[in-house]
C-alpha cells in the first residue's frame, strides 16, 4: 500500500471515489465534467488544492483533498481537509491514519497550526477514527446555499 499525491491518470478513479464518497454519506452526486475540472483544480490552480490517493495493488482505494484556509479569529492559517473517502475493503488497514499523518505533516510544513474537517453526525465509524486520532469536536450546523 502507497500513500501518494495524485497524478494526472488518477483523476478517473478518483470521481469514481467521489461517487461512492457521496453514496456513503447519503448525498447527492451529479457528474458534471469533473474530471476535467479536477485536472484543473488539482494541477493548474491557484488554488493550491492537494490530493492524496492510496493505492493498493495497482488500485486507488482512497483519496483525501485539503487546502490553506484562513481563519479570521485566530489570525493564522489552517489546513481544511474537504474530503477522505476509503473503500470498505480497504478500511482497517491503517490508509485514513497514514492520509491523516501526511496532511499533518504538510501542515506543519505550511506552518498550519490546526487541521479542519468535518463528517456527518451518523458517520459513527469515521467519528470513532477521528476521536482516537485525538481530535476534538465542535457542534455547529453545516448550511448550503445554492445559488
Amino acid at each position: 500500500m502507497k500513500i501518494r499525491y495524485a497524478e494526472e491518470n488518477d483523476i478517473p478513479s478518483v470521481v469514481e471515489l467521489c461517487r461512492a464518497h457521496a453514496q456513503y454519506e447519503r448525498s447527492h452526486f451529479e457528474e458534471k465534467n469533473q474530471q476535467q475540472l479536477l485536472y484543473e483544480f488539482f494541477f493548474h490552480s491557484h488554488l493550491n488544492l492537494k490530493c492524496l490517493v492510496a493505492e493498493q495493488d495497482s488500485e486507488i482505494v482512497g483519496y483525501a483533498t485539503f487546502f490553506k484556509q484562513f481563519s479570521t479569529w485566530d489570525a493564522s492559517h489552517y489546513i481544511y481537509l474537504d474530503c477522505l473517502y476509503v473503500k470498505e475493503k480497504a478500511r482497517g488497514q491503517g490508509i485514513g491514519k497514514q492520509i491523516m499523518r501526511m496532511i499533518k505533516d504538510y501542515a506543519q510544513s505550511e506552518n498550519c497550526p490546526v487541521i479542519q474537517w468535518q463528517t456527518p453526525s451518523f458517520n459513527e465509524k469515521a467519528i470513532l477514527f477521528y476521536d482516537k486520532l485525538g481530535a476534538e469536536k465542535k457542534s455547529k450546523e453545516r448550511f448550503f446555499w445554492k445559488l
